[in-house]
Formats: C-alpha cells, structure tokens, sequence
C-alpha cells in the first residue's frame, strides 16, 4: 500500500493543495463550506495523484538511471508497470466522477485536463524533446487554481487566470533551482532539462525574467481580485525576498545557493497563498 501512496508523489499533491484552498477563500471572499473543500481537496488529491502515477510508468526506464528518482516504487519492483497503471486510471475516473458529483463538471473537467496535459503533452511529448519542458508543462499545476475557484463559483473569472498565470511563472525559477543539483543526472538519462543543456548562469538570466513576471503578477493580482493591504505588503516583501534569492544564486552558482532558492520558493508560494486567506478575513 506504501508503494501505491508513493506513485501518487503526495509532497507535489500537498503543494498543490497549498494553491487550491486558499483560492476557495478568495472566490467565497470568506469561509467556504467545509463540506465543499474537503470534496474539491478529495478530489484534486485523486486526480494529481492518478496523473503522478502514470508519470512514473512512463519515466519509469529513466528514473533508474537518476539518483533523485531511483526509490520510485517502479524502479525497485514494489508493482508491475501494469499494475501502478491501472491504479492511475482508476483513481483518475474515481476522481473524475466524484468531483462531478460532489463539486460541479467544470471543476472535474478541469482536472481531468490538467491531467491529461501533464501526461500526453509535459511527460509523453515536451519532458525529452524540449528545454521548454517545464516552461510549458507547469501549467498542469497551475490548474488546480483554476479548480479551486470554480468549485466556489462554477465559473472562472480574470481573478483565477491571474493566479494560473502566477502559478505558471513561478515554476521555471522553482524547478530550474532543483534541477541545478541535479543536472548531471537529467544529462545521463538524456532529459533536457535547462540547467543540463545550458550554463547554470543562463539558467539563471532565465530564472530572473520569469521571477520578475511572477512578482509583476502578484501586484496585478491585486486589484484584480479587489485583495486589501494585508496581502499586497505580503506580495512585495515575497516578491523582494524572491528576488533577492535569485540574484545571490546569479552572484554564487552552486547547488547550495540553488537549493536554498529552491526551498524558498515552496515558502514563497505558501505564505503568497496564506496572505490571501489573511486578507479576505481580516
């Protein structure tokens, strides 16, 4: 049963979570039902994890060759290919069906898109053929904001394409900054991943453009989505710190600096998304 939790990659479900439900709360402009975050958190935990799972059956012949992946469950035999598949595509119809029937459609077609971009187009199509890979593949984990909103409302506005945009550009610094220590590993098994095809200073240039975006993104944000003083000031001082991250790893490119950007960026996003509660309650 561990093997079958661990194809699901449930650190990457409880950041995703992160973005959902403070969305919820922005869209009710307060407290949602309980009842409505625990079924949209039920099932966009069953929908990332059926897209994380047939992730691993594909990756499953590089994810041996990587230090970073090589416990996967696939990679040390706990399930056959066959069987982590068809534990995917189950927890993906049942995640499908209960979102429809306990949330709303546009909520579980929503999901069911995220996962089907995150399989075919990031994982089958752009992960070993492109540098763009996680550039244009983030956007799978930018969907569950849009998820989040339109199960408070059954709709989508700019507000929630603001924050997919947000999550969108967030991404590239924050992955680029994991895959720095481990470019060596996507060079062997042939992925190209930014940080193994160029110089870790052009990562970097790249890494800044796009946190400039998603700094420029949080302030947008704000009137957009009529957000208070609690939330902006939130916004600048991440958005600084960011920043600021970014730029000490532009000034000493070594995996330290890069992992401590990394680890950043998980903070940055939380405490981005927690503002937001604070602001529409106070």
């Amino acid at each position: 049963m561990v093997g079958y939790v661990a194809l699901t990659k449930p650190r990457i479900i409880e950041l995703l979570l992160v973005t959902t439900v403070p969305t919820m709360f922005v869209a009710e402009r307060g407290v949602p039902s309980i009842w409505l975050m625990v079924a949209t958190m039920v099932g966009g935990t069953l929908a990332a994890g059926g897209a994380n799972a047939v992730n691993m059956v594909v990756d499953r012949d590089i994810d041996s060759l990587m230090e970073r992946t090589m416990h996967r469950p696939l990679v040390r035999g706990v399930m056959s290919p066959r069987a982590a598949l068809t534990f995917a595509v189950v927890i993906e119809v049942v995640a499908f069906v209960w979102l429809f029937a306990t949330v709303n459609l546009l909520s579980a077609a929503l999901a069911a898109s995220a996962t089907f971009f995150y399989v075919f187009v990031y994982t089958l199509w752009l992960k070993r053929t492109t540098t763009q890979n996680i550039v244009i593949g983030g956007a799978a984990g930018a969907v569950p904001v849009l998820v989040g909103w339109s199960a408070v409302t059954n709709s989508l506005a700019w507000s929630p394409v603001i924050l997919f945009l947000l999550i969108f550009f967030w991404t590239p610094p924050h992955f680029w900054a994991l895959a720095i220590k481990y470019r060596d590993d996507y060079e062997a098994a042939s992925v190209p991943m930014l940080p193994s095809v160029v110089s870790i200073e052009e990562t970097v240039r790249k890494m800044a453009f796009y946190t400039v975006v998603l700094v420029v993104l949080t302030v947008v944000f704000s009137p957009v989505a009529d957000m208070g003083a609690v939330y902006l000031v939130s916004a600048l001082i991440l958005g600084a710190v960011f920043g600021v991250m970014v730029e000490a790893v532009r000034r000493r490119p070594t995996e330290q600096t890069a992992m401590r950007l990394f680890s950043f960026s998980i903070t940055y996003l939380t405490l981005l998304f927690g503002a937001m509660v604070i602001d529409v309650l106070v």
